[in-house]
């Protein structure tokens, strides 16, 4: 199958939907499809082998000009080149990521419009690259708030477009509510041309199907895989002291971070706990920074600064090594979270997990055994659960031993593809 798959980069952040795009693109290839990853907006981030084309459509720099003066809306396709060279858009990224997304409604609505929009010139070099170039059977839109090429996607090129669902709530809730419903009503019209979706979780495709008014029966569940490369498997449980919590995502409210320092400052204050750290890994934007800085302030205050450390944004190698010292991990998020890629990588290296009940969560872990559910933002639920963990070896073993075995069975990059294929078809069948 020649598939197209179309992904928003994300103003240079690791990303999990670019993370996991990458990962599926790559894993269809090595399964004999026709697959190519073209990147939106920017380039992606990831930490394992980016598989994406070198040309970036519907660059930020020409979409936000495009958006700001009539005059870019009308400027030769040389000059747009060169605004969506790499280097450029990465060092526009380092910017772009301190926008609040409140703030980028109407750009948002004027993308939705497609052919419609102020950004139509960027909908046609799309299509008539896609249309000239590729060919492809089938196109891939990655998120929800791409869906205004689809119309001319369909036009152009005669083929099913399908969308995938795996995240878009969290911008679309950051807009105003005038903002919010209006791209939730150009979405909805949009997705109408589509062939159907594919969700990450079966919690997800529930909640997106009531979120933008969609028919839940069109929506097609295909948990997200990884790629084992490099993960190290089961491990010896250690039972000597201080056992170590693991938090690995992006630093920011909505992962919860906040909630993991919480948690940690009550674990520490039970009476009889026995020694314990925290260690924190991930990507940490400067938006971000003053959220950080307010929770080692937490810490310190606690007497716990010398008990916690935040390891920066490592690669793939540096991310294994750093699961691999933790004794528990959890990522008590706020959002309630449709993929859960990190609690497959926590698994993949035999660590168990403490998680909110909520999101794709309670499907995850009920489907691995790999770890306990507790109440969502309850910092003493989280500590106690945490606390269960720590004191049973044989729990941590068996929820440790469970999990890896789960994720090599059924959450693999491959069985991702395979199931993708699958999904695809369906959706795609005269």
């Amino acid at each position: 199958m020649r598939i197209a798959y179309i992904t928003a980069g994300a103003a240079g952040m690791y990303c999990g939907s670019c993370m996991r795009d990458n990962t599926l693109v790559a894993a269809l290839g090595k399964a004999g499809h026709d697959a190519l990853l073209v990147p939106t907006y920017t380039p992606i981030k990831t930490d394992e082998a980016d598989v994406s084309h070198g040309t970036v459509f519907f660059g930020g720099i020409n979409v936000y000009l495009e958006q700001k003066f009539w005059l870019f809306r009308h400027t030769p396709r040389l000059f747009d080149r060169l605004l969506n060279s790499r280097w450029l858009l990465r060092a526009a990224s380092r910017f772009a990521v301190r926008t609040k997304y409140s703030k980028l409604g109407r750009l948002t609505a004027s993308i939705l419009m497609g052919a419609d929009g102020k950004q139509r010139k960027e909908v046609a070099k799309l299509t008539e690259w896609l249309a000239a170039e590729v060919k492809p059977e089938v196109v891939v839109l990655t998120n929800a708030l791409l869906s205004g090429v689809v119309p001319e996607l369909r036009r152009v090129l005669g083929v099913p477009v399908v969308v995938t669902l795996q995240g878009d709530d969290i911008f679309l809730n950051e807009l105003p509510e005038a903002d919010r419903r209006a791209c939730i009503d150009l979405i909805r019209a949009n997705c109408a041309g589509a062939a159907g979706f594919v969700c990450t979780s079966g919690y997800y495709a529930d909640f997106m199907a009531d979120y933008l008014g969609l028919a839940r029966d069109r929506m097609h569940v295909v948990y997200p895989g990884i790629n084992l490369a490099g993960h190290g498997g089961p491990r010896p449980v250690r039972t000597d002291h201080p056992l170590t919590v693991g938090f690995f995502a992006r630093v920011c409210p909505e992962k919860g971070f906040h909630n993991a320092v919480d948690a940690f400052v009550r674990l520490r204050g039970m009476h009889g706990t026995l020694p314990v750290k925290l260690r924190a890994g991930g990507w940490l934007g400067e938006n971000h920074r003053p959220f950080f800085d307010e929770q080692v302030r937490k810490l310190a205050a606690a007497g716990l600064a010398g008990d916690f450390e935040y390891v920066p944004c490592p690669g793939h190698d540096d991310k294994v090594r750093f699961l691999r010292s933790v004794d528990v991990f959890t990522v008590p998020t706020v959002y309630r979270e449709p993929k859960g890629l990190y609690l497959l990588e926590a698994w993949a290296n035999g660590v168990p997990v403490v998680q909110p009940r909520h999101g794709s969560f309670p499907e995850l872990v009920e489907a691995t055994g790999g770890g306990l559910l507790v109440d969502p933002d309850d910092p003493a639920s989280l500590a106690a659960g945490l606390r269960r963990m720590l004191d049973d070896p044989g729990l941590r073993d068996r929820c440790g031993r469970a999990g890896e075995a789960a994720v090599r069975d059924r959450f693999t990059a491959p069985a991702m593809a395979r199931d993708t294929v699958a999904a695809l078809e369906r959706l795609t069948r005269k």
